[in-house]
Order: C-alpha cells, then sequence, then structure tokens
C-alpha cells in the first residue's frame, strides 16, 4: 500500500473481485460496480471523499448515499434501468472489520441488514458428516462468504471435495490450535459441526480469547443457554435483531424446527389442559453417519449409521420418549405465549409441553411432520389455514398450501411447508402435516440463514428462495 488513503472501483461480476477485497478496508456495491477503499474507517469521511469525487465529475451520483445496496448474488439479475438498490428497509453498514451500521428499523423485523460486499472467512470444525458436506456446498456458491479451513480428525491432509473457489485442504485443529488462529484474527465465522457434547473445549478456547469472531454451533449444546450469551437461532419465529447482534448462535434441531414452525401460529387456540402430539419422519441421513469408515482404495469415506436395507424398507421409531427435541421445542415455544409467567429470568408459560415421536425412513434427507392438537374452542380448517398465512406473510423460506405435505416437496429444499390440515369432526381437534430437508433448513440452510444475520450480509445470500411460493389457493 503506497498511499496513506486510496480509493478504486471495480465491476461487480470482476473475476479478480478476491484481489480487491483482499486489499480493501471497506467496500460496497451499487448499480453493478463495487467501490472499495483503504484507510478510513468512518462512514462520513468516506460519504465527504465520494461527494468530493463527484463535484469534480471523476464520480457517477450512483454511489451516494453510502448504503443500502443490492446484495452481491442479485446484482446481475437486476433488469436495465432498475434501481441500483434494494427497497427493503435495511440496515446500512460500512463493509468494514468494524461493521459500523445504522438502523433504520423494520415492521417485519426481517431482511433488514445492510449486504456488505466484504468476504468473510468461514471455518468449518467437524466436516465429515452430512451436514456439513451440505454447509460446504452452499458456501461454494456464496457472494461473500468463503470456506478458509475445515477440521476433521478422520480427513486430515486430504482434499476437500465440492468446494470449487479455491483448494481447501483438511486440518486436524486442536482447541488450542483455534484459540491461536482467534488471536491472530484468520476467521471471521466458527461453524461447529461435531456431535452433541464436543463442542464445549472449542468454544471455551475461543471465549478466552473475546476475539471478534462469531460462532454458529449445530449441536444440541447450547440450545438452552439463553441467558449466558447464546441466542436460539430459528429466525422465522424469534427475534432477527437479536441473531444479529449475538455473536455466539445455536442453530435449531432439524425436528425441532419443524414442531415450531407448525405450533407456533397455534400457540393461542391450543387446549390448555392437554399436549399436541407431532409424529416426525426423518430420512436416514438424520441418523447420522459411522467413525473410521474407508472406501475400496483405504481412503476416508462417509457411511451413514442407517440404510434402507437396514431398516428393511420399513419406518422405524427411535427415542420414543423425552427426545431432545421434544425438549428443545417445547422449552422455546414456551416464551412465545402471550400470557407467559415470569420464571426466572425469562418470560416462558413453563405448564407447556408437547408429545413428539420420531422415526426414521427409508430415503436419504427430508422430514414429514404429522401434528395433531386439541383446541380450546372449536375451529375451520380455514380459519387455522389463515392462522399460517398471516403468521408466515412475507417469509421466503415457508410455503403454505392446500394439501398434505410430501416427501418430494421439501427433500433438497431449503424452506419449510405445511398444509393438509384438516378439523375432527368435533371442531376442537386439527391435523396438520409440514415438512423440511433435515439437512438444509433443519441444519445447514438455518446456519446458513444465522451466519449471514450475525456477519450483516442479507439473510437469503446463498440460498436459492427465487420462484419459492409462498401460499397456494388452489385446491
Amino acid at each position: 500500500k503506497d498511499h496513506r488513503k486510496l480509493f478504486w472501483t471495480a465491476r461487480a461480476d470482476d473475476e479478480n473481485r478476491a484481489w480487491h477485497f483482499e486489499r480493501a478496508d471497506g467496500s460496497f456495491t451499487r448499480a453493478g460496480r463495487s467501490l472499495f477503499w483503504y484507510g478510513i474507517q468512518d462512514v462520513k469521511e468516506v460519504e465527504a471523499v465520494i461527494k468530493g469525487f463527484e463535484s469534480n465529475k471523476r464520480l457517477e451520483r450512483a454511489y451516494l448515499p453510502v448504503g443500502p445496496s443490492p446484495p452481491p448474488h442479485r446484482v446481475s439479475a437486476a433488469p436495465a434501468g432498475a434501481r441500483g438498490y434494494h427497497t427493503s428497509a435495511r440496515r446500512p453498514s460500512l463493509a468494514s472489520g468494524s461493521q459500523a451500521g445504522i438502523h433504520t428499523g423494520s415492521s417485519r423485523g426481517y431482511a433488514t441488514a445492510a449486504p456488505t460486499s466484504e468476504q468473510k472467512r468461514v471455518a468449518l470444525i467437524g466436516a465429515r458428516g452430512f451436514t456439513g458436506q451440505a454447509l460446504v456446498s452452499l458456501l461454494n456458491t456464496h457472494p461473500s462468504l468463503n470456506l478458509t479451513h475445515v477440521s476433521s480428525r478422520e480427513l486430515a491432509g486430504s482434499q476437500l471435495q465440492g468446494y470449487t473457489k479455491k483448494p481447501v485442504t483438511y486440518s486436524n485443529l486442536s482447541p488450542d490450535d483455534i484459540k491461536k488462529m482467534e488471536e491472530n484474527g484468520e476467521v471471521d465465522a466458527w461453524v461447529m459441526a461435531l456431535p452433541n457434547g464436543v463442542c464445549k473445549p472449542f468454544v471455551d478456547a475461543l471465549d478466552s480469547v473475546q476475539g471478534k469472531s462469531v460462532v454458529v454451533d449445530l449441536s444440541a449444546d447450547y440450545r438452552f443457554e439463553g441467558e449466558g450469551g447464546w441466542t436460539y437461532g430459528l429466525p422465522e419465529l424469534y427475534s432477527r435483531e437479536k441473531i444479529r447482534q449475538s455473536k455466539r448462535i445455536s442453530n435449531p434441531g432439524c425436528y425441532a424446527t419443524s414442531t415450531q414452525l407448525i405450533l407456533a401460529p397455534l400457540l393461542p387456540y391450543l387446549d390448555p389442559t392437554a399436549s399436541p402430539t407431532v409424529f416426525g419422519m426423518s430420512g436416514y441421513s438424520g441418523a447420522g453417519t459411522k467413525a473410521g469408515q474407508v472406501d475400496a482404495e483405504g481412503r476416508p469415506t462417509t457411511v451413514p449409521k442407517v440404510t434402507p436395507q437396514s431398516l428393511g424398507g420399513g419406518v422405524k421409531a427411535y427415542s420414543v420418549t423425552d427426545h431432545i427435541h421434544e425438549r428443545e421445542a417445547a422449552f422455546h415455544l414456551s416464551h412465545l405465549f402471550p400470557d407467559s409467567k415470569r420464571v426466572g429470568d425469562a418470560n416462558r408459560n413453563p405448564d407447556f409441553g408437547l408429545a413428539f415421536t420420531p422415526n426414521v425412513a427409508p430415503w436419504f434427507s427430508g422430514i414429514i411432520s404429522v401434528c395433531s392438537a386439541p383446541l380450546k374452542d372449536k375451529m375451520r380448517a380455514s380459519e387455522i389455514k389463515s392462522l399460517y398465512e398471516h403468521k408466515y406473510d412475507g417469509e421466503p423460506l415457508v410455503s403454505v398450501q392446500n394439501e398434505v405435505v410430501e416427501l418430494d416437496q421439501v427433500e433438497g429444499k431449503h424452506g419449510w411447508r405445511v398444509g393438509g390440515i384438516q378439523v375432527h369432526s368435533s371442531g376442537k381437534r386439527v391435523v396438520i402435516t409440514a415438512g423440511l430437508d433435515n439437512l438444509l433448513k433443519g441444519a445447514a440452510t438455518q446456519c446458513l440463514q444465522n451466519l449471514n444475520l450475525t456477519l450483516g450480509l442479507d439473510e437469503f445470500a446463498g440460498i436459492p428462495v427465487e420462484g419459492h411460493d409462498h401460499t397456494e389457493d388452489g385446491a
């Protein structure tokens, strides 16, 4: 850097964008072009300099004011003559290490973060399993997140497959290793894709440094730790603003995600004397993988614990009582009651409970949930459907339909779908079907939503949401 301060521009689709981001302290994108600078940390000074460029006709007016700008993944799709910025309420943000921002507010509370074009470095700890592979695939096409480290004890030294931005080799990082990396500021976001009960030493190592990075944990270890600095990351139901402000996010479980999305709109109408029940069926990828497996050439490989053959083509119930996702869903839903009782430091209804029965099925991925919920008053199916349409109005990853949800509607898809709403002849019990992909909205896609939010990016950056129907009026 030969200059104390410097500004320069490049096309948003420049094939050498990574080179610019590596050398810039900040940037933003508008109207198909990116403006980069270094040596300035204050957004007002940036605007003042740009105004000077404009008055001298060295820069077009389209760069002012600084923020908001369109997500990088939408720039190329903008029609000719379209406005060069997104019109939703957003949080303008200076795309620098400080992530300075100004709140503009939003009535719905989502998609309000100004997308930054600054590249963020992601490390994935525990990348061997199916969820890790799904997340790698999403990061491979993400416009602002770059996978810089992957850690797996069994795969250390081998090349990461399915990631084409640059070659990445598996390492075997210890808690001491990531502590040193955090001290050196090598990573912006850590994703912990480890089995339950394994994550704590890694998190403790990061906490001991008190660095600037964020952590998203995919295990169940911190899903009940709201008072310990952790935020539960289900954006469609709980505070997106809280996720944006948090540096420690627990990613919800797959079954627990579907169960909460089913029951949340019904909570004020449930019979308080009887518990709703949810019957869940998941593809066998949800059962995890076997450790220490190798292929015919002796290379480590991913092998599922459960296979269609081991199931004999059928469905098998497991953990039929006290499944951790049952407790997780009930715990967090209990905070959504409008008349929640005061318990300790949390507003929640301690009397709320639900019954959940999981089953593993002979397909690879995808969860089908069937909920039976007693109602305190008589209701019609059309009234209940309208509750879902209102609750999830404008949510890009939620679809409400008339017919029963089927596997091919959710397997390999990034959203959650609900439908098949029927009321018992008594009018006081409703049955609802829903579904999601356990590896995507139940894990990797939701992780990406949380990463985007906490890093100041557009929540849906890198997530295919185009053409995802929200509601369906046909029979």
